[in-house]
């Protein structure tokens, strides 16, 4: 018997979960799956459909001007519908746009408040 990958369930640096946890519950739709109650800005998690990301705090201190953070790319089923249903919270920078691939999805893109890359694609 060998082992089976089930889930993937990253984590995203985060400035301030709470800030984090508002962002995705009100502009991105997801719902709280957990949050530490021992330490409310500590870590916390998010899910919508299938999809849980994970938040965990970090100080100031680790944020670097012009690191590059953690861009996830997340399967939809139907893109055209989260991307009008996005177009709707002010979330997209100038940018984003809706656009087929050469690699053979069709995909849009932008970052979180905290400047995690979020890529929402489906394949043509």
């Amino acid at each position: 018997m060998t082992g089976f990958l089930k889930a993937i369930h990253p984590i995203l640096p985060v400035k301030n979960v709470n800030e984090a946890l508002g962002y995705y519950c009100d502009k991105l739709g997801f719902m709280i799956a957990f949050k530490d109650p021992t330490d409310p800005n500590g870590y916390a998690g998010v899910k919508r459909d299938n999809i849980e990301i994970h938040l965990q705090w970090h100080d100031e201190k680790e944020w670097v001007a012009g690191l590059d953070r953690p861009m996830l790319r997340i399967y939809v089923d139907n893109i055209e519908a989260l991307f009008e249903e996005y177009s709707t919270k002010n979330v997209f920078h100038k940018n984003t746009s809706l656009k087929e691939m050469p690699w053979g999805t069709k995909e849009f893109a932008f970052y979180d408040l905290y400047g995690n890359g979020l890529t929402f694609y489906r394949d043509l």
